[in-house]
């Protein structure tokens, strides 16, 4: 089909300021990806936008398979907390109070 460009599970996009690492959280407006690669302020990235990651979240939240995770783009994590932050997937692993990571299903759609 003429109008196709790809699948949509990665996108390239500006790198915000201050650049970004491999791995790290990536959220422009509603869209939200996870670095593929290292790149500079203002180069382009490309940012998985669907699947399974692990990514920091805040360490005092508790975790359970099936939390709605938000992203906190002020400090760079997830958390469970909505207000103020985007919803971009669902957790498919536990993580209790102190740990400082856990697994999200990225949604792959606007971040809300």
């Amino acid at each position: 089909m003429k109008n196709y460009i790809n699948s949509g599970k990665s996108i390239t996009v500006i790198a915000p300021t201050g650049g970004v690492s491999s791995g790290d959280g990536v959220l422009i407006g509603s869209l939200f990806g996870v670095a593929a690669f290292d790149a500079a302020e203002s180069e382009d990235v490309e940012i998985q936008t669907t699947g399974v990651m692990v990514l920091p979240k805040l360490p005092t939240d508790v975790v359970a398979v099936g939390d709605l995770l938000h992203w906190d783009a002020t400090n760079n994590r997830l958390t469970k907390t909505a207000t103020s932050n985007k919803l971009i997937g669902v957790a498919i692993a536990s993580a209790g109070n102190g740990a400082t990571t856990t697994v999200i299903r990225l949604n792959g759609i606007a971040a809300q």
